[in-house]
């Protein structure tokens, strides 16, 4: 069987091929390009290298979101565009998870960030090598994401590029129990999107007319509302 692998949702981007469980080729960059003009040439180019045109594959999965708004519309248009013209399964997998998985080898828990600006981020919270969902992902603040993770007690891995921009505050909170994860580990691969879409039974074509993002971002309202909440509770 051979999958496409489609990620985009944030600034890395990410194709890869693989077969009979197997990694043919995965091209990956982590530039300021916009996704609209470089996506899909990256598609083409990867399918050329390895031989394949678009009607040999199998199936087709994506990183469906949470992350950039833009980055997730453009891969979830392109990978149901293939997938609808060429009559082939569409299955979408968590950005975040897709971003935890780089590190399920490790014996804690797993945090993968995205920054969602003004402080906000996009996480959830994994574990073990079946990366089981303690926290689901969910659009959050910074700070109240730590509150709640003072609460695990134990070591929590912090992976991806924007882990940067709140390190600071992270460490401050957390202390020791604080974990960075190499930077090896901080872009997402196609190659893993695919590997957790293996695991999952496959949809009927007709199911990508249904297929949507999954942008985790609760509305500016309900956001300035919470704040103000949170800010009267202090007061």
């Amino acid at each position: 069987m051979i999958w496409l692998g489609i990620e985009t949702a944030n600034t890395p981007l990410s194709i890869a091929v693989v077969r009979d469980g197997k990694m043919v080729a995965e091209m990956m960059q982590n530039i300021k390009l916009t996704h609209s003009a470089g996506a899909m040439p990256a598609i083409e180019e990867v399918l050329t290298r390895v031989g394949l045109k678009p009607s040999d594959l199998d199936a087709i999965a994506v990183s469906e979101g949470p992350g950039s708004y833009t980055g997730v519309r453009i891969g979830v248009t392109l990978a149901k565009t293939l997938a609808w013209t060429l009559q082939k399964p569409l299955v979408g997998i968590s950005s975040l998870k897709v971003l935890a998985a780089n590190a399920a080898l490790y014996n804690g828990f797993i945090c993968p960030i995205f920054d969602a600006r003004r402080g906000n981020v996009y996480t959830a919270i994994y574990q073990g090598m079946a990366l089981e969902a303690i926290v689901e992902d969910y659009h959050t603040h910074i700070d109240d994401l730590l509150e709640r993770l003072k609460a695990f007690e134990a070591p929590i891995l912090f992976v991806g590029t924007d882990v940067d921009i709140f390190w600071e505050k992270i460490g401050a909170v957390l202390g020791d129990v604080a974990v960075r994860a190499p930077f090896s580990y901080d872009l997402p691969h196609a190659t893993e999107v695919i590997r957790l879409a293996t695991e999952v039974a496959l949809p009927s074509v007709e199911a990508t007319h249904h297929f949507v993002p999954q942008y985790k971002r609760i509305a500016e309202a309900e956001a300035n509302w919470l704040k103000e909440q949170k800010e009267q509770a202090y007061e």
